[in-house]
């Protein structure tokens, strides 16, 4: 039978701010089997895709060549005519200056379907972020969206500039950076007051935001060639006069901070968001990796004797989750556990059990191995206990427990191994000073960190997450400026902010 032809999505991904993409773009995103991205969508919105899924960047200005119109469209349609369902991820809104009709009139004479998922765009998200009104009801009662750069091949220009100059409310001049000086002073010369109020956001909604005002009068000179680069938008009208004295966005308490996030890659984005909330702009540099294991064998065989132990106990979210979907996989369920009692070394590891429908039997207030071992101490005595780890890590739970007279059995459900080289460009803001914080969640990371970035970490603060993970660092000759007195990512946090 021939194959049957792929469908496209066009999603707008917002702005930047990852928070802002549309229910209907993540559920896309999980589904998609290719995923072609704009260099301004948030590489974070990449954390909704399927792990299986192709991820296809279309360019980044600086860093490459960017991909002409023809070459995307015709990328888009052979993977949609090879039956694929496709998202194209668009930056900011579909409909708004992104060349979105010719790539559906492409999509439509090669005969795939599509569909249009809006997303907000720029415009609306300075002036909610920047605390600059578009509309106000003393100064501005309507909005124009106006390009500063039009199409090349256009003969003549088809923006009438006279009539945006007596046009009765806010302008909002969107890729107008390097052509400002052009259009702010046929503004002006078509009868735009010098001294019309002017905020120019750049980065709108992201934590590196900058927001300058101005009048049109001055335009000229504060966007002179080479004195500010693009992404930004400018808003020109009376309602400026109006922000807010305060900005809710650059008040947040680690705004304008770098921060480098050391996880594994897919586990880093709940961090990466909660930086995010907090105003920082994080960086991902994975310390360690977690893999599933080559040979699952020994996990097959525990899982058929499973009624045999009296405890399964946890160390960590990953050997929860790991074990779990095995047990799924292989087609078992939860019933095998009916007659285990289960420990979990801490809130996020009991947290994971909850996604399984499961409640710890017990979790010690201090997340530490000893104390997990303490607490089970008086419950160890004859009993058979399943300790369910990493490939590799401390032996003290198991010692204590034997011990104490258990029956100890250790199984391996992950692998976790050391990241052995630095991305370049994570290095070399490191060896410049221009990160901020780096966070340290595991003792096994702060050992990695050590071996790939050495004297370079004298050059930013550590946080450490536990005091084990801190006397790993101590050890080393690196101090960390702070230490969370709850051993989670929020008492990191709240030790890093002001």
């Amino acid at each position: 039978m021939p194959q049957q032809t792929g469908k496209v999505y066009l999603v707008g991904a917002g702005p930047g701010d990852p928070g802002l993409l549309t229910l209907r773009g993540c559920e896309l995103l999980g589904q998609a089997e290719v995923v072609f991205y704009d260099y301004l969508a948030n590489p974070l919105l990449l954390g909704h895709a399927s792990r299986s899924a192709k991820l296809v960047c279309l360019g980044r200005h600086g860093l490459g060549r960017v991909l002409a119109q023809g070459e995307i469209n015709q990328q888009v349609i052979t993977e949609a005519q090879a039956g694929k369902m496709v998202v194209r991820l668009k930056g900011g809104d579909p409909s708004i200056f992104a060349r979105t009709g010719e790539e559906i009139a492409a999509l439509e004479e090669a005969g795939i379907g599509y569909e249009v998922v809006p997303g907000v765009t720029a415009a609306l998200a300075a002036s909610s972020y920047a605390g600059v009104p578009l509309t106000h009801r003393d100064h501005a009662s309507c909005v124009a969206f106006v390009t500063g750069q039009e199409c090349r091949d256009k003969k003549g220009s088809t923006l009438d500039i006279a009539n945006l100059a007596n046009f009765p409310g806010t302008l909002v001049f969107y890729m107008g950076v390097t052509t400002a000086p052009v259009w702010a002073s046929e503004l002006m010369m078509h009868g735009k007051p010098s001294e019309t109020p002017v905020a120019i956001v750049r980065h709108g909604s992201l934590p590196e935001q900058q927001t300058i005002r101005t009048t049109l009068g001055e335009i000229p000179e504060v966007l002179a060639p080479g004195k500010m680069r693009p992404p930004a938008v400018v808003i020109v009208g009376d309602a400026v006069a109006a922000q807010t004295t305060t900005s809710w966005f650059t008040s947040r308490p680690l705004f304008g901070q770098t921060v480098l996030v050391t996880r594994p890659s897919r586990q880093a984005a709940q961090l990466r968001s909660q930086l995010n909330a907090l105003g920082a702009t994080s960086l991902l540099q994975p310390a360690i990796e977690i893999e599933p294991l080559s040979d699952w064998s020994k996990v097959d065989k525990t899982i058929k004797n499973l009624a045999s132990y009296d405890w399964l106990v946890f160390s960590s979210a990953n050997g929860v989750r790991f074990f779990f979907d095995r047990l799924l996989a292989n087609g078992d369920d939860l019933r095998q556990l009916a007659a285990c009692c289960l420990a979990a070394i801490g809130p996020a590891t009991s947290a994971e059990l909850a996604k399984y429908h499961l409640r710890a039997d017990l979790q010690p207030e201090k997340y530490r191995a000893e104390e997990l071992a303490e607490q089970l101490i008086p419950l160890a005595t004859g009993k058979r206990m399943l300790l369910l780890r990493a490939s590799r890590g401390r032996e003290v739970l198991a010692e204590t427990l034997i011990n104490a007279g258990a029956k100890v059995e250790q199984v391996v459900v992950y692998d976790s191994r050391d990241v052995t080289a630095a991305k370049t460009e994570i290095l070399d803001a490191l060896r410049a000073g221009q990160i901020d914080w780096v966070t340290v969640t595991s003792s096994a990371i702060a050992r990695s960190l050590v071996g790939l970035f050495g004297d370079s970490l004298r050059q930013t603060k550590l946080a450490a997450i536990s005091p084990l993970t801190a006397a790993v660092l101590d050890e080393a000759g690196y101090a960390p400026t702070v230490v969370a007195d709850d051993y989670t990512t929020e008492g990191l946090l709240r030790k890093m902010v002001p």
